[in-house]
């Protein structure tokens, strides 16, 4: 029987608390891709690629998160993902592991590998690339607002991310038309997305009988150079996703409140949510245990003041989209919410 990473190398560190383990430097952890899953994954994907036609093999290295640098046709790979300890870890960090089985593995390196394709072959100069997707010289929005009914971009991975950049576009609908047994031709047949994918598999045709014009095996952020300790990387991560939670509920207040009222009798949203605030935490406790509601209607009362929001109509009409509020905030926070890093 073939043993684990874990069963096969026990590193001085996988028996450390997690406490003692985010003091840890990734410099000092000695992870290698060899022996992890990580690398049988993207010997699959070579299958596919192989399968179509296309000779480009991308390198892979680990770092800190998933990406695929500008100019480097290779993929990094994050550290939990090298030992079942620091999947473990992650999990208790941040609720979820991105990429942590194999169906999401493999959905996460096909769109990877079409960043690095992007890169190797220089896709974003062509002029009909452009035409599909936009210029990849676009500023990358920190936030993104998708249209999730929207039939121009095909849908991959989670949060509709094929809207959020056009190299992202491209990425997305090559790991749609790179999937073994794609049925896009189908399946999309009615989309204007329909059209990119068959530029796509158009072009990697063309692909298959050319060279790489950028061939370089450069790792970019690698983990062996990395001097920060599982801690910052950590601490860092969190406050990105409690800037995304803020975001998030200053959407969704905009979607229950507005800033320009109808006229001037309607009440203030965050005087109307104090006034029914025991109501509101009555008929929504169950989705929430009671600290955790109560903190929730307390940031939505402070940014709905914040915000200068208002009613859009009577207070009895309101009630039930304050209660879809608190729903829509106790599912964001319930995904996105971490524990603190007192260290």
């Amino acid at each position: 029987m073939a043993r684990s990473p874990e069963m096969r190398s026990a590193p001085h560190w996988s028996t450390l608390s997690d406490t003692e383990l985010l003091q840890v430097r990734f410099c000092d952890l000695g992870l290698t891709l060899r022996g992890t899953p990580l690398l049988s994954r993207l010997q699959r994907v070579y299958g596919e690629m192989e399968r179509r036609g296309l000779n480009f093999r991308p390198h892979m290295w680990l770092s800190e998160e998933w990406f695929s640098p500008d100019g480097v046709p290779g993929i990094a790979v994050p550290f939990y993902l090298a030992h079942p300890r620091l999947m473990r870890l992650e999990r208790r960090m941040m609720r979820q592991v991105e990429g942590g089985n194999q169906a999401w593995m493999m959905r996460i390196l096909r769109h990877e590998v079409g960043h690095a394709i992007d890169n190797a072959y220089r896709l974003r100069r062509r002029a009909r690339w452009r035409r599909h997707f936009g210029p990849a010289s676009l500023r990358y929005p920190e936030v993104y607002k998708a249209r999730p009914g929207s039939r121009r971009f095909v849908q991959h991975l989670a949060d509709w991310y094929a809207q959020a950049h056009p190299t992202e576009d491209f990425a997305e609908t090559f790991a749609v038309w790179l999937k073994p047994n794609s049925d896009w031709r189908r399946s999309y047949a009615s989309w204007p997305a329909w059209d990119k994918l068959r530029y796509v598999d158009e072009l990697m045709r063309e692909l298959a009988s050319e060279t790489p014009r950028v061939r370089n095996r450069i790792h970019i952020e690698p983990l062996s150079e990395n001097r920060r300790t599982l801690a910052e990387h950590y601490r860092e991560k969190l406050a990105r996703q409690s800037d995304w939670c803020s975001e998030a509920t200053d959407n969704l207040l905009l979607r229950v409140f507005t800033r320009r009222p109808a006229h001037r009798r309607l009440a203030r949203a965050a005087s109307f949510l104090r006034s029914r605030r025991r109501e509101l935490l009555s008929t929504v406790g169950s989705i929430e245990d009671s600290y955790n509601l109560q903190q929730m209607l307390r940031i939505a009362i402070e940014r709905a003041d914040n915000m200068g929001l208002y009613l859009r109509g009577a207070q009895r009409d309101a009630l039930p989209h304050a209660r879809w509020l608190l729903e829509s905030m106790a599912r964001v926070f319930g995904e996105r919410e971490r524990p603190e890093l007192n260290l």
